[in-house]
């Protein structure tokens, strides 16, 4: 993908295929944040942090919560800066200078302002916080893409946001008519 073919991928899904190699990925279901001729970052949208839930996360952070959060489960959402928080959530809700729009359907805000807003009931509609970020370098994406590590789908709020997250990969495969027992852990090139 280099020179006029360029494919920007914000706001699709990336699905890790069988045999990736990187166990932090394995089954990992992306969303794409930002993707540009300087690198990717996107969010694993189906891996728990284990034992760690969104009312904990504010306790620690000393914000009070006035309504019941727990069920929010917090997310592994990749292996750069996981000590950072971020809430993917639909666009109905804006931080002013805090949020990227990634699309009509999505955004990604970064601040404790929607923390402090999720605690008081008055967040965003839908939303799913995560803990880290997975991230590439230029043409590092592309590479892995074309190497058959990836395949891509369009990211739709339900899937993103609903539904159970062990179900959430073969959801995504599903949308590309793929059935999941079929897939190879080696790809092959025509």
């Amino acid at each position: 993908m280099t020179g006029g073919d360029e494919q920007f991928l914000d706001g699709q899904l990336l699905i890790a295929m069988p045999g990736m190699g990187d166990p932090r990925f394995e089954r990992a279901v992306v969303f794409m944040c930002a993707h540009s001729p300087e690198g990717a970052m996107g969010l694993i949208i189906n891996k728990p942090a284990p034992e760690l839930r969104f009312h904990t996360l504010l306790e620690q952070l000393k914000i009070p919560s006035m309504v019941d959060l727990d069920e929010t489960p917090v997310h592994f959402g990749g292996p750069v800066e996981h000590g950072r928080g971020f809430v993917l959530h639909s666009s109905d809700y804006a931080v002013e200078g805090g949020s990227l729009r990634v699309n009509p359907s999505f955004a990604m805000t970064a601040t404790l302002d929607i923390l402090q807003d999720m605690a008081r009931g008055a967040g965003p509609h839908r939303a799913l916080l995560a803990l880290g970020y997975s991230g590439w370098g230029p043409g590092q994406l592309e590479s892995e893409i074309q190497e058959n590590g990836w395949l891509i789908t369009s990211a739709e709020p339900d899937l993103v946001f609903a539904g159970r997250d062990d179900c959430k990969w073969e959801a995504a495969l599903r949308t590309l008519s793929i059935d999941p027992r079929l897939l190879s852990v080696s790809g092959g090139r025509a």
